[in-house]
Formats: structure tokens, sequence, C-alpha cells
């Protein structure tokens, strides 16, 4: 069975490739190489024995997002990640975000609606619940006005997949919004590949203790949290790439409950910017250089998940701690540096 992964060269897409393949799915990939690298494909290779197959796509690209189907209608699923990624960055450039997450989105699905039957997983993120009321958040928890265009393209993406699914009776969807992926395959051959600054702060916590950076930048530590610092839900990335399996079969076995689903992903715990750098200091045997800076725009003060909802209806969940998957985080840094 031939699965599409849209952004397959990507940090979540490149394990959930891997993953996919050792359950015995044909895989393709399509991603433009704009925030990952082709040599990427030689670490699946290597962890799996098989190099999926790879068409550098821009997918904004409309007509050649056509071609591509046309050549590929054995495709049964897609697995979206191709997406631009950063809150701070589409705070400055939202144009940008919304041609390349809303734009890009809507040409897959059109191509999904020609076909009699097709699966599709979203990469969603808990960024579409704002600042919740309450935590653990919850499935149920109301979607709030985005604090960035990055949330909005999320929240706009998941209406868009509801609103196609409801007229469109061979397609079934599930969004997974999950918070805060980190780590690298156990095996060191793929992990977090940030192009220029790192926009997520385990790559940033890694290159600072190996001295690629100077110091890291806690952005404010005045928030009313127990440290002052902000609280993530911080997934390993291979627990969230079985997630991503998980989920495409369920849609695949005809298991689904509704045409439109959505599933948080993470590990139900949360922790805060200075527990993930206490964690980095533990597993590396290093202090971390670092200072406090002021509050970064669009940044909320806590998000965890409430994964009761995976965990039952999925039978997923998260099986790595935060100091396993920051130590896998480490190898992989040590070993891109070497």
């Amino acid at each position: 069975m031939k699965i599409l992964v849209t952004g397959g060269l990507g940090f979540i897409g490149s394990h959930t490739v891997v993953e996919l393949q050792e359950k015995g799915f044909e895989v393709v990939i399509i991603d433009d190489c704009s925030n990952s690298d082709e040599q990427v494909l030689n670490g699946i290779t290597a962890i799996t024995g098989k190099r999926p197959e790879f068409e550098k796509i821009d997918l904004k690209e409309k007509d050649k997002v056509e071609d591509f189907f046309k050549r590929h209608q054995d495709v049964a699923g897609v697995i979206h990640f191709a997406a631009s990624k950063a809150v701070g960055e589409s705070v400055e450039k939202p144009l940008l975000y919304y041609e390349n997450n809303i734009g890009t989105l809507v040409y897959i699905l059109k191509e999904l609606c020609k076909k009699n039957k097709a699966s599709f997983i979203f990469s969603s993120s808990c960024t579409v619940y704002g600042q919740a009321d309450k935590m653990p958040i919850t499935e149920d928890a109301p979607v709030k006005v985005a604090e960035s265009p990055y949330g909005n393209t999320k929240q706009m993406g998941e209406e868009i997949i509801a609103d196609t699914c409801k007229v469109t009776p061979g397609l079934n969807a599930i969004a997974l919004r999950y918070f805060n992926p980190m780590g690298a395959h156990p095996s060191a051959e793929i992990g977090e590949l940030p192009k220029g600054v790192p926009q997520n702060l385990v790559p940033f916590i890694t290159q600072t203790g190996i001295g690629l950076r100077d110091q890291l930048a806690v952005f404010g530590d005045d928030y009313p949290t127990e440290d002052g610092t902000c609280i993530r839900d911080y997934i390993y990335v291979v627990d969230l790439a079985k997630a991503h399996v998980v989920a495409l079969e369920r849609l695949l076995d005809g298991k689904n409950a509704d045409n439109y689903e959505v599933f948080n992903v993470g590990t139900g715990t949360g922790s805060s910017v200075l527990e993930a750098i206490q964690s980095f200091e533990r597993v590396s045997g290093k202090k971390l250089n670092y200072k406090v800076v002021d509050r970064r725009p669009g940044d909320i003060t806590t998000a965890y998940a409430d994964t009761t909802k995976a965990n039952e209806i999925l039978g997923w969940k998260s099986e790595y701690t935060l100091d396993e998957a920051m130590k896998s985080a480490w190898v992989w840094e040590q070993k891109i540096r070497d």
C-alpha cells in the first residue's frame, strides 16, 4: 500500500517514514528541501534497509501537485507534514505562512477528493488551543483566537479538512494535535536538522551544549509558573511518529467513528524550559550557558496534553521520558558535529 508523506525529509516526517516502512508500507516522499536535506534519505535507508521514493516538489505549484497524483494514482493515504512551522517567523511573515500552509493543503485535498477512497492524516498542533483555560488540555477544549499566524494556519487547516470531509464521502481524515516534538532516532541516523537558527528549544540547547552557539536565550522568567518559565509537553519524536502510523491504520482499516477525528498527541506531562535545561545537564554532564531575555511574541504560558482519547481509542501511548528523549537529541548532536 502506497503512502505519500509530504515534508517526509523533515524532522517528524523522516521518523514517520521509518515507522511506515518498518510496518511494510511503500512510501513516496514529497519535500521541497526548504528546511530539510536530501541526505536524510540515506539515514532512512540505513535504518530500514529500503530507500523510499522521493520527489522534490514545491507544493505551492498547483500543476505539479496535479501531475504527481496523476502519476501516482495508487496512493492510498497521505500524511501531510509539509508546512512552515516557526511561531516567531509567522508573526514577521504572515503571508508566507498563509500561502505555504493553507494553499498547499487545499491543492492536496482537491486531488484526494477525486479518489473513490482516501485517508488523510494532518499534522496539527496544540497551538490551536491558544492559552487553554484548564490543564491538561483535552480535545474538547475551545479553539481560541490564534496567538500567531502559524497557529491560525493550523486552526484554518483543521476547518478546511473538516468541511471537505463533510461533503466528500470517500475522504476520511484525522488531525493529530501534537505538543513539542524532540529527540532523534535511537540509531542516530536521523534527527532534528534545523537550517540556520533553530526555532525549537531542544536543538538550541544541544547546539549550545556542543559549542556551536555561545548562549541559549530563555524567553522570559516572569510567567505565572513555578520557576517563571514557559511549560510545554515534550514528546519523543519516535513516539510521535508511531502515533501517525496508528492513526493511518485506523483509517485504512475503517475503524474511525467519524470521517473527521481529532486526537491530542503528547506525554501528558508539562516541563518548564528550565526543567528541559536541567534534563540536558543531567544526560550530558555539561553545564549549559543560558541567559534570561525578554518574552517572545506569540508564546503562551502553559500547554500540556490530556492524552486519554489517544490512549484509549487509538491504543497509543508515549513511552519515552524527557531524559531519554533528551539523551537521544544529545547523541545525535554529537554525531552530526563529528
